[in-house]
Parts: C-alpha cells; sequence; structure tokens
C-alpha cells in the first residue's frame, strides 16, 4: 500500500489558510510536511495492478508522484495500472477525482448504492463513460473479490458502515441536523490479501464505538481518521467555527477521543490519515506529536509504504 495523500479536505496547506501550520509548511519549515488530499492505493502484487480507496481532487498529482500508478514504458499509448477506485463516503476531497480520470479509461468503480446514487443524480459525473467505467454497488458486511477490466486485482474488500455523517453539500433539511441517517453515507474497509492479513482503512468517523473496536480487534494494520487533535481547534485557529465532531470527525484527544477509544485493542500497527490543516501533529517536533506516538501511533504522510 502507499498513502497518496495523507491530509484532510484541502490539503496542508489548505490554497487559502493563513494558520500558522499552512505557513510553515509553505516555508517548508523542517518537520513540516505538505500533504495531498485523502487518498490510499493498494496493491495484491503479481502484476494485478492497483487499486486507489477515494479519487482524491489531486489525483493527478498523486499520479506523477508515484510510478507505480503511471503507464509502463511498453504499455499502449493510453493505459494505466489503476484498475479500481472504492469510496468511502460521497465527500468532495473523495470523489471530485473521478473527474480527472474520465479520459476513456477503463476502470471498476465501487462505492455503497447510497454513494452511487450521489453520483448517478450529479450529471458532471456522466463524463466517466459508463461503457468503460462500470459502477458496482456494494453491499455492507459482505466481502467481494476487487476486480478491474483485466480482472481479480488480488484484493478482498469488505465495506462495513461507521458513525459519520452525510456529506458537507448533501446538508439540507432533516440530515443537516441527522448526521447518522443514512449507514452507507459513511463506511471503513477491511482489505484482506490472498494469505489473510488483515487492514482497516477509516478515513472518516465521529465515534468510536464497541462495534468497531470489535471489528477491528486482530487486524494487521488500522489507519484510521486523525482529522483534528482537539475538537474545538479549528475555532481556536481562526479558520472556522465548526468542531470536529460537527463534521463528523472524533477528536484525537479530549472526552471520548480516539487516543483512548482505541487503547486495548489488539492491532499491530496504528496510523492517523486525513489530517486537516490545524492539526499539530503535522509538526514534527510538536508535544502533540510526541503524545500520539507515545501511545503507539504513526502520523501518515505522502508517499508513505506500508507492505504485509
Amino acid at each position: 500500500m502507499k498513502i497518496l495523500g495523507s491530509a484532510a479536505g484541502g490539503g496542508f496547506p489548505q490554497w487559502n489558510c493563513n494558520y500558522r501550520l499552512s505557513r510553515a509548511a509553505r516555508a517548508r519549515a523542517p518537520g513540516i510536511r505538505p500533504r495531498l488530499q485523502s487518498s490510499l492505493a493498494a496493491s495484491g502484487g503479481d502484476d494485478r495492478g492497483w487499486v486507489l480507496f477515494n479519487a482524491s481532487p489531486d489525483i493527478r498529482q498523486q499520479i506523477n508522484e508515484t510510478p507505480e500508478l503511471q503507464p509502463a514504458a511498453d504499455a499502449p499509448s493510453r493505459s494505466t495500472p489503476i484498475r479500481a477506485v472504492v469510496l468511502t463516503n460521497a465527500d468532495v476531497d473523495h470523489l471530485a477525482g473521478l473527474l480527472s480520470l474520465r479520459e476513456r479509461q477503463a476502470f471498476h468503480l465501487y462505492a455503497t448504492p447510497r454513494v452511487l446514487g450521489v453520483l448517478e443524480a450529479n450529471p458532471i459525473f456522466r463524463v466517466l463513460d459508463p461503457a468503460l467505467v462500470r459502477r458496482v454497488p456494494v453491499l455492507l458486511d459482505r466481502p467481494f473479490a476487487i476486480e478491474g477490466p483485466q480482472g481479480e486485482a488480488g484484493l478482498t474488500a469488505e465495506l462495513f458502515a461507521v458513525p459519520g455523517k452525510v456529506a458537507l453539500f448533501l446538508e439540507t433539511g432533516r440530515r443537516a441536523q441527522d448526521f447518522e441517517a443514512d449507514p452507507e453515507d459513511t463506511v471503513g474497509v477491511r482489505l484482506t490479501d490472498a494469505d489473510g492479513r488483515s487492514v482497516f482503512y477509516v478515513p472518516g468517523c465521529a465515534r468510536v464505538d464497541p462495534v468497531l473496536r470489535a471489528r477491528v480487534e486482530g487486524g494487521d494494520v488500522l489507519l484510521f481518521d486523525g482529522t483534528v487533535f482537539r475538537d474545538d481547534e479549528m475555532a481556536e485557529a481562526g479558520v472556522g467555527s465548526k468542531t470536529g465532531r460537527r463534521m463528523g470527525h472524533q477528536p484525537i484527544t479530549g472526552e471520548d477521543g480516539s487516543l483512548d477509544a482505541w487503547t486495548g485493542v489488539g492491532v499491530a500497527r496504528r496510523i492517523f490519515v486525513h489530517i486537516n490543516n490545524t492539526n499539530p501533529i503535522l509538526d514534527e517536533a510538536s508535544p502533540e506529536r510526541r503524545l500520539v506516538e507515545a501511545g503507539g501511533w504513526e502520523v501518515a504522510f505522502d508517499g508513505m509504504e506500508i507492505a504485509l
């Protein structure tokens, strides 16, 4: 696996953010790495190509920075090793990149019926020719072999509901108040290889509940929502009024924070992903970074490789 983008929506630095961390990233300050928006690539090996988990608005740059995702030197004039895309929700930072994959290239697109319905309702996504891009509805809690136009990609996935909310641009009327109206709005992914090793990818989650803890128990890797360190950090930074929980993201610390919520769960490796530009763990020398590392967590960065 490779982390293509480890930041939350807007990336780091965000184009209009003038908070101290974004300024430091623009200045290339030591220990503060710029990051693209949230996305993961995985391969089952054996030249079966790659699967993307979420299609970031930065996808063109991510491909340009990842040789494994580029056409091979001896490949046809139009080709790609990307076999499929799996979406975990309908957030803009997870599906806008689909528009950059419109150049009449065949791949399979997996998502819940709810998320596929969002794409169907928006005519701009018709640029993905249905004769080439097969949309595959995925039911929750049912493992499936990920396939591309050339056949199986060597990976088995399972989508499962996690506490979350509807995408921001769909917040209207009742749904603006009822974050968990549809379990298909926000999902996690369990990714399993041929040897039974498992990775859990949960880039967005509003709460770690007992069901989620039990599901992840015994996993090899957990890639989990690290959007904000403190629930009110955006207000403290002066960049917005919403709390992390209001955006559907559990803070790392504070009452029922994820750092404590995952304590005691047996998973070999824990990595925070989807990190907002206000989160102090972006600074490798910060006390907040030392705190999460002392708790057994790593902080994802773009280009990070995870091999099983």
